[in-house]
């Protein structure tokens, strides 16, 4: 084994939320991905209304995108649960916690034709209820674009406090976005329902 493999393992056993596990709500099932996901990856990203909302995520998004980032996410290597949302089986988004440069983050995406039914708020519930019983004294990063009104307001229903606003880059639009910043812990989290 390797000094980084082993590194990396150590890692995430000391500071991780363990394997990502498979989670079932109301309406959905989020599960750990699997190859096979990709081509339902690529036609999702592939529809620039949802990539111009994201800033890692090239445009054009093919298969072999989708299967390079599998490749990443399925190894075992890194302590990030990035979960498939799945509706009726069918792969319909994603909702990640991934950690970066010692912070934990929160990302999410949605296929454009399941817009509007409360299914991203569904998976993201879900997805920080787990975590945060996992790692209750974590702090989680997240971020919305100013012109995504919808995940500002899904942000804002969740308890995320706002931290600053910043200029990042897209690559989806290749070009600069303003990037309004939040963070999250337990408490905010839990307070959401009073």
């Amino acid at each position: 084994m390797s000094a980084l493999v082993a590194e990396r393992r150590t890692v995430a056993s000391a500071v991780g939320p363990g394997p990502c596990p498979v989670i079932e709500t109301e309406r959905l099932v989020l599960r750990p991905h699997r190859l096979d996901d990709a081509e339902a990856i690529a036609t999702s990203l592939g529809d620039f209304a949802v990539a111009r909302m994201l800033t890692r995520v090239p445009v054009p998004y093919d298969r072999q995108d989708g299967l390079d980032w599998l490749n990443m996410v399925t190894s075992g290597l890194k302590p990030d649960w990035s979960f498939a949302i799945t509706l009726d089986e069918v792969h319909v988004g994603v909702v990640s916690i991934e950690l970066r440069h010692g912070l934990w983050h929160l990302g999410y995406w949605l296929n454009r034709f399941y817009w509007g039914r409360g299914l991203m708020s569904e998976a993201v519930d879900a997805a920080l209820n787990r975590f945060f019983r996992r790692l209750p004294a974590a702090e989680v990063a997240v971020g919305a674009f100013t012109d995504n009104t919808a995940s500002l307001r899904l942000l804002e229903r969740r308890g995320c406090r706002i931290i600053g606003v910043t200029d990042v880059y897209s690559r989806g639009r290749n070009g600069m976005v303003t990037l309004v910043d939040m963070r999250l812990n337990q408490a905010d989290f839990a307070a959401r329902h009073l």
